[in-house]
């Protein structure tokens, strides 16, 4: 969406919204079976959105029964990946159409500015999914080299029914990031939202539905992950779990897998990524991706540049420009679209943060900015922007996920501290230098234990580029790029002999 519309506008749509609230179960919209529902409330207000469908085994088992007679049945794996591709891009036609609708979701649910759910996610969500159903019918398998007596054919197939937990962070963007390269590969697939941020993706059930989708090929289950996320990953028809959140989550269901049928597990967890600033680097260019890194999206974000690793010479000056860069970072109402900052996604997870804030002050960490709730009186879970200096690495603030707007500053020496430094955590997600020498950026970004490292700016790349971490990040696969197909498909070698 090139040009925001107005709050009011704004405000307009929202009351036109008719929510999707029911699991989405072999092509159709379903109460739990145990009748049961639970609240999603609007977490800039406080106050409840609607009652969502509370699944939990009873429902998981016959969402899988769906996803593995379609897929045994042939209606999507055996399809020929033109005519996948030509289903998902109808699909991706009909986002278009509810764009604002998909956005607003977001923004409702999650608390996100709406700037940024009409103008990056939403957008983004439908280009996601177009790029994978392009690349459907692009790839192609392979022949070993072999005598003349012989043929080995190398081919990749669809690994099967896939269940997919998403976080509340990003809801509709982290669906499609699995949405895409799942259903391009031809696999049934089980979507589990997570219980805050459900609408969006009951959304897009419903759409891809409508665009010829067939039936039992893409499910949406709503609830907790103690239930409904747990019952996915013991289930023994579940052939593969693709998991993004927190890296706490993410054991559970490396158990879940070892407890039942050895099903792949690909996680995408927490990070606690370093932002690297050297004394030759532009301040001005570090100090507006600095402010962006770490308090985008509220810091609710696993790539978030919640650690500043600055040298000691340019501390102050860069400080100061961050500090002036902020200013344009008003936090408010998220429907506002002058407002770049919205709440925490629940009471209990700004209650969080704020611990973490008073952890810092009580370890001996300099608070230079924000450090408060705010915005009571709206009846919402806002936190704002807070900064701490004279942090060590070895602080709790520096070493654990905070998941909120909370930049710890480490004052280094040179650039073989920072690299040491930077590393020092057990994550490895992302990592950010800033530099004018080519070389220095070169050498560090070698030596940075991280799965995606930018120069000069903040980055995650494009569709093309592979995302995932090292470390207690995650392992296994990358969403986005090619790389993603491969992580959902088998590789078959088929041995024929030719005779003489």
């Amino acid at each position: 969406m090139s040009t925001l519309p107005s709050k009011e506008h704004i405000e307009k749509a929202v009351g036109q919204i008719q929510f999707d609230t029911d699991a989405f179960i072999d092509g159709k919209f379903v109460k739990a079976v145990s009748g049961k529902t639970f609240a999603t409330e609007n977490p800039a207000t406080g106050r409840e959105l609607a009652q969502v469908a509370e699944c939990d085994a009873a429902d998981v088992e016959i969402a899988v029964a769906a996803a593995k007679r379609a897929f045994e049945a042939g209606v999507w794996s055996d399809l020929p990946p033109s005519e996948r591709k030509e289903i998902m891009l109808k699909f991706c036609d009909l986002m278009e159409e509810h764009e604002m609708e998909l956005g607003l979701l977001d923004c409702l649910e999650a608390g996100k500015p709406v700037a940024d759910c009409l103008q990056i996610d939403a957008p983004e969500t439908i280009a996601c999914i177009r790029w994978h159903a392009e690349a459907a019918d692009k790839l192609y398998d392979h022949i070993s080299p072999t005598g003349s007596e012989n043929l080995g054919l190398i081919t990749r197939e669809p690994v099967g029914v896939v269940g997919a937990v998403i976080p509340w962070n990003f809801p509709a963007q982290m669906a499609a990031w699995k949405i895409g390269p799942i259903l391009a590969t031809g696999n049934s697939l089980i979507l589990k939202p997570a219980e805050q941020t459900s609408l969006s993706a009951l959304l897009m059930a419903r759409l891809a539905s409508e665009a010829g989708v067939p039936d039992g090929v893409f499910n949406v289950v709503t609830g907790f992950g103690e239930t409904t996320g747990k019952a996915l990953g013991l289930h023994m028809d579940v052939d593969m779990v693709a998991f993004t959140g927190s890296t706490e989550v993410g054991r559970y269901f490396l158990q879940y897998a070892a407890e039942s049928n050895l099903k792949r597990i690909i996680l995408e967890c927490g990070g606690k990524s370093p932002q690297i600033v050297l004394a030759d680097a532009d301040l001005d260019n570090a100090a507006e991706n600095a402010v962006s890194a770490a308090f985008w999206n509220m810091g609710e974000n696993c790539s978030c540049g919640s650690r500043l690793i600055v040298e000691k010479g340019v501390k102050d000056a860069l400080l100061e420009k961050i500090t002036a860069e902020l200013k344009a970072w008003p936090t408010g109402d998220p429907l506002d679209p002058g407002n770049p900052l919205g709440s925490m996604i629940e009471k209990g997870h700004m209650e969080k943060v704020l611990s973490y804030i008073e952890t810092g002050k009580s370890e001996g960490a300099n608070l230079l900015l924000g450090g408060n709730r705010i915005l009571t009186e709206t009846g919402g879970y806002f936190v704002e922007p807070t900064i701490f200096d004279g942090v060590t690495n070895q602080m709790k603030i520096a070493q654990e996920e905070i998941f909120g707007p909370v930049l710890s500053v480490i004052e280094v020496e040179n650039e073989q501290e920072a690299i040491a430094v930077a590393n020092d955590t057990p994550y490895g997600l992302a990592a950010s230098v800033y530099t004018a020498s080519l070389d220095s950026a070169h050498r560090i970004a070698r030596k940075l234990r991280a799965g995606n490292v930018s120069v000069n700016c903040f980055a995650e790349g494009d569709m093309g580029t592979p995302f995932g971490g090292y470390k207690q990040s995650g392992f296994s696969g990358r969403d986005k790029s090619i790389f993603a197909h491969e992580q959902y498909t088998e590789m078959k070698t088929t041995w024929i002999s030719l005779g003489k």
